[in-house]
């Protein structure tokens, strides 16, 4: 028995469907969304993508990267499996590493407008050199903004010791 009625999984369409193609092209419009049921109450919703892949723009050699994505909802929420699907989509996109961190962010605001966000890849080395482009975005004239400007000058590169609260 769901929590949710019929009426509020619309639009999920993803989710438990054994047919979903995977999309080797850039691919936003795959991403769903659904109502959040607990718009009273701040809390942190986060992913970890272990097998992102991208493309060098200038090489076409790939990059691999642990994606985290953290944030704080606000009337619409992201489906994991449209995500899932949606990060995928960067196999064959060829952008530096620190565009794509943002492209995902833009992305994610476009469709679920949190009152705070923040994007995260830490990139597997390659040629002697990691890089971990980190992004966020808090609602402007919100607490959310101050919140985003503060953990962006106090941002610890370690995912495991980050506090959230």
């Amino acid at each position: 028995m769901s929590g949710r009625s019929d009426k509020e999984l619309e639009g999920v369409t993803l989710l438990g469907n054994q047919g979903v193609k995977y999309s080797f092209d850039y691919a936003p419009e795959v991403l769903e969304s659904f109502d959040n049921k607990h718009q009273g109450r701040d809390y942190f919703v986060k992913f970890n993508c272990p097998e992102f892949t991208s493309l060098c723009p200038i090489t076409s050699q790939p990059d691999f990267a642990t994606i985290y994505i953290s944030y704080i909802p606000d009337v619409k929420m992201v489906e994991s499996k449209s995500l899932k699907l949606y990060l995928f989509s960067f196999r064959n996109h060829g952008d530096f590493h620190e565009d794509c961190m943002n492209i995902i962010m833009n992305d994610l605001i476009e469709l679920m407008d949190p009152r705070y966000i923040e994007v995260w890849g830490k990139f597997t080395p390659r040629g002697g050199i990691s890089i971990d482009p980190y992004t966020n975005y808090g609602k402007p004239g919100t607490k959310y903004e101050e919140m985003a400007f503060h953990r962006l000058m106090h941002h610890d590169m370690y995912p495991e010791t980050v506090d959230n609260r």
